[in-house]
């Protein structure tokens, strides 16, 4: 069975239908999911593709003095992708970074690292002891942390390091609800028949941390309902979308198929102090994750366990970052992907040209020229400059701050509450949303769609003024609706995966051991 989806799609180039209300006539034009195979390489490489990045402050309840950031990675899970299920590398090195003086270096790095065991259950079959081929042995429900039942077992440390990432010893974080420094990562949702319960077997896995001179917290990794929305194949056949337009009109925001539906990811979701990562430096923060693996990999003999594909050698190379949504996908040009990936944002200055120049307006600009539709023409693009690389003044730009790509939230606005977000976040009215930082509801679509085309201009933000913005509405949308209705208002907030199987476990029940 495949692991993972065939499609010669990238994902984070993912684009559905733009739509301008104020247009008589339906257009579209490419808009963009979020991080997933949106470069030649990490297409290649799943399972340290990054697919989204979120950080905001917390929403659930009495949890306002934290900050959750959330880490997606292994895009287009089938759910019923067995029987090897969707493990992260245990040779790579997974980060979130934080800044927390406006610089563009990391001050503070939390790293994931993931170990597989293979228990190497075996049945008595003919008096020989025999493997088995599955991840589950079928002797009882996988319930719990560590299940005997489960033949495969994820486990994961989390450490912190505080100054540059590869100069500075890693200190570990503690696992307060068990004990040591290891972590459980539940088992996919392979169907009710293995996991009964799948959202009370997976709420085990939420522990509470200690963070070393820093506070407690908590941590989530495991695999949850892929938080974007989408419409795929019609975007990338030039936005081959047609609809009448009166249902434009009326539903433009209902008005695509969302090509993700069915799909899963991998998340890994952290909560901290907000005083742990401001360290007192000022209120706006700055982050990004990435995803680096060994500069070489060999096939050697390891004894016992035939070939090992993963053996290591060499020192780490990064493959994989995201910050801000959208920008490798629609800003970065083809032949600079890769580049993006493995950069750092002190040296996001040979990118410039992308954000000052882009060409995602004129693009739109070309395929849709008849609709009326047109590009901004106030170079350099001050405002895409302050969205993307400074922050918005009175916002989210920090003091002293250093142009560079990330995502920054200003942690002195405090969290609105699940059920009164607004799902265009700054735009809407709701400064505690996008791009003060990315809460899951926050449609990053249609904000930066708008964005694109000079919207910030029409607020007197980012250095321009109306007269840039061209003439005409700038409600533009990619037609896939999302809100925090979607969500949930707790840690660890996304949604709980779809299970492999459609089947309850209702028919055939397991024979007594």
């Amino acid at each position: 069975m495949t692991a993972y989806r065939k499609q010669p799609l990238f994902r984070r180039a993912a684009a559905s239908m733009l739509v301008a209300a104020a247009l008589a006539a339906a257009w579209a034009g490419p808009s963009v999911a979020s991080s997933h195979r949106e470069g030649p390489f990490i297409a290649t490489q799943p399972q340290v593709d990054g697919t989204d990045f979120y950080m905001f402050r917390s929403y659930e309840p009495g949890r306002e003095a934290y900050v959750t950031m959330v880490a997606n990675y292994v895009p287009l899970q089938d759910p019923y992708g067995g029987p090897n299920y969707f493990k992260l590398d245990p040779n790579a090195v997974y980060e979130i970074h934080v800044t927390n003086d406006g610089g563009a270096v990391e001050n503070i790095t939390f790293q994931f690292k993931f170990q597989t065991t293979n228990d190497d259950n075996k049945f008595n079959v003919g008096g020989k002891l025999v493997s088995i081929p599955i991840v589950q042995n079928g002797s009882a429900d996988v319930a719990n942390p560590n299940a005997s039942a489960l033949n495969v077992h994820e486990k994961y440390t989390l450490s912190i390091i505080r100054g540059p990432r590869r100069a500075s010893a890693p200190q570990p974080i503690t696992n307060l609800t068990q004990g040591g420094t290891s972590f459980d990562k539940p088992v996919d949702y392979i169907g009710t028949k293995t996991i009964g319960s799948y959202i009370a077997y997976a709420n085990k896995h939420i522990y509470d941390i200690q963070v070393p001179g820093c506070g407690t917290g908590r941590v989530f990794v495991g695999q949850r309902k892929d938080p974007f929305v989408v419409n795929l194949g019609e975007t990338f056949d030039l936005v081959n979308i047609k609809y009448p337009a009166v249902e434009l009109n009326a539903l433009a925001e209902f008005a695509t198929v969302d090509s993700l539906a069915d799909a899963n990811v991998t998340s890994l979701i952290l909560e901290m102090p907000i005083g742990c990562l401001t360290e007192g430096k000022g209120n706006i923060i700055g982050a990004w994750t990435t995803a680096s693996v060994p500069a070489i990999r060999t096939m050697s003999a390891t004894p016992g366990s035939g070939l090992d594909p993963t053996a290591q050698t060499g020192n780490l190379v990064q493959v994989s970052r995201l910050g801000m949504p959208l920008v490798n996908e629609v800003v970065i040009g083809l032949k600079d992907k890769n580049k993006f990936n493995a950069s750092e944002p002190k040296d996001d200055a040979q990118f410039a040209d992308y954000v000052t120049n882009p060409t995602l307006p004129m693009l739109l600009e070309v395929l849709f020229s008849g609709a009326g539709v047109k590009a901004p023409t106030n170079f350099p693009r001050t405002d895409l400059v302050a969205a993307f690389l400074t922050g918005i003044t009175g916002v989210n730009q920090p003091p002293g701050v250093v142009v560079s790509e990330q995502l920054r939230l200003n942690t002195a606005v405090a969290p609105t509450a699940g059920a009164a977000q607004n799902r265009l976040g700054v735009l809407g009215g709701d400064n505690a949303g996008f791009p003060n930082g990315r809460r899951p509801g926050d449609d990053v679509v249609d904000i930066e769609l708008r964005v694109a085309m000079g919207v910030l201009c029409t607020l007197n933000l980012g250095g321009c003024v109306p007269a840039n913005a061209p003439a005409g509405a700038l409600k533009y949308t990619d037609g896939a609706y999302i809100s925090s209705a979607f969500f949930a208002n707790q840690f660890p907030y996304l949604r709980a995966p779809l299970k492999g199987s459609p089947n309850d476990d209702n028919a055939v029940k397991r024979a007594a051991p």
